[in-house]
């Protein structure tokens, strides 16, 4: 008799849409994998605001590892990765050929688009990478995707979207930006009142309540529609499709199992998400423990098929809030220009981004899916609008790849030294292909010459 053989995402399903995980399975096969599919299945982008120390002013480069593809030490900055290193892929060399316009606005919007700033500081001409494998990945969840923010809209924006904070851009004919969400409670509610462990009634019920204030939004967005012009309208109608996407993810039940749990729960009282550009010292000293507490929803999040893509940043390019946990009472962006260039501040705030990296990608790959874990099959990106803080340049990149999503192969530190192949489009290109899009180019294509080399 032929051995049966169950898939990994075997699944039990019952009336109308509730499906129920099994346990992993002996019919499922044996043994870890490091790749853990031929096509990524999860991707996550993390931004990070500055740059980092490409050149400390002592001629002294203090993120780039030092040694070979395979054999290399990490740098000081990215020293805390170092219990993840062999899922992780350091990419050297690049350059943000693409990032044209205001200094950190275009670098903002090309990041994650490979497009020009739109004239009059605008914003993308194209989508954003993550809502292009959105597209591709997302359907039949209950949320296509996610965005979420630490301490955003700090400087002159003053806590609204702006192009100097925008990174996430619709993939449709309008490239619309995306506001990430803010607020951690209301994220966690969102996120996780339709986690249904035990046919809780309170969870039903806050659902309910949840559905009834989104109709009554719904029908004011809508006369309100009638009273405006055609462009205006058009910008109604994209919030109101924003809102009917939650409306419909919130009667979606989520099937707890061993591997999609709620995760804990935080108190941030003194937390003030729509703070902006005001000083709030004591919202600041929480950005460390609401950091944390996001990451845990967005590795949940995953791990629970809510999502498959999702953004994360920790404030925005300006970064006007104060890091007392560090013992910093300026804001980033004085240590970085305001107050002159502070090399030693700077690095000590990119440290610990560094430290909540290993953070997140730990807890990935603490999701145990049986022959491989969450990060297994996922992609990450690490990315930042600038490389070098006090000129704003673009050239060698600090770019970070973490995961096993498509055959990306980690432990390894790539350097590119081929000018021709150096524009951060092609890596783009590259990210897209992990997912089976098999497209050859991404973004502005005067940028971009095919995918690049060596992630797999």
């Amino acid at each position: 008799m032929k051995k049966l053989q169950l898939s990994r995402r075997t699944v039990l399903r019952g009336a109308g849409s509730i499906a129920i995980a099994l346990p992993w399975l002996e019919a499922m096969g044996t043994g870890r994998v490091a790749h853990a599919s031929d096509v990524a299945r999860r991707f996550v982008t993390v931004y990070t605001p500055g740059g980092s120390l490409i050149d400390n002013g002592a001629g002294e480069n203090r993120w780039r590892p030092t040694g070979s593809e395979t054999e290399f030490t990490l740098s000081p900055i990215l020293a805390p990765l170092e219990p993840i290193r062999d899922k992780l892929l350091v990419v050297d060399g690049l350059s943000m050929y693409s990032a044209v316009g205001e200094q950190h606005q275009a670098g903002m919007i090309a990041w994650l688009t490979g497009t020009r700033q739109g004239q009059s500081g605008s914003y993308a001409g194209g989508p954003s990478l993550d809502q292009v494998i959105a597209s591709r990945i997302g359907a039949g969840t209950p949320q296509r995707s996610l965005q979420m923010a630490v301490r955003w809209g700090t400087g002159h924006s003053n806590g609204l979207l702006h192009p100097i904070n925008a990174a996430n851009y619709e993939d449709n004919a309008t490239f619309a930006p995306i506001p990430p969400r803010l607020d951690p409670q209301a994220i966690f509610t969102s996120l996780f009142g339709a986690l249904d462990p035990s046919n809780d009634e309170e969870i039903t019920a806050r659902i309910a309540r949840k559905q009834s204030i989104l109709d009554l939004v719904d029908r004011r967005y809508d006369r309100l529609a009638q009273r405006l012009g055609a462009g205006d309208r058009q910008k109604i109608e994209q919030h109101l499709t924003k809102i009917r996407e939650l409306e419909e993810s919130l009667g979606k039940i989520i099937v707890g199992s061993e591997v999609c749990r709620e995760p804990d729960w935080l108190d941030t009282t003194g937390y003030d998400p729509g703070t902006g550009s005001v000083l709030d010292v004591s919202t600041d000293e929480l950005i460390p423990a609401v950091g944390k507490f996001m990451m845990d929803m967005l590795v949940m999040a995953l791990a629970c098929d809510v999502t498959r893509v999702a953004s994360f940043q920790w404030s925005d390019t300006e970064a006007k809030h104060t890091f007392p946990w560090l013992g910093l009472n300026q804001h980033h962006h004085y240590y970085q220009h305001d107050g002159g260039f502070r090399p030693a501040e700077c690095e000590q705030i990119a440290i610990w981004y560094s430290e909540q990296h290993a953070y997140l990608l730990q807890e990935l790959d603490a999701v145990d899916l049986g022959d491989h874990t969450l990060l297994d099959e996922s992609v990450v990106f690490f990315g930042s609008e600038l490389a070098q803080p006090p000129t704003h340049s673009k050239d060698n990149m600090p770019f970070l790849l973490a995961g096993g999503g498509g055959g990306l192969r980690g432990g390894r530190f790539l350097r590119n030294a081929d000018l021709a192949d150096r524009s951060h489009n092609n890596l783009l290109v590259s990210i897209a292909n992990l997912f089976g899009d098999d497209r050859q180019v991404f973004g502005d294509p005067e940028y971009c010459s095919g995918p690049l080399a060596g992630l797999t």
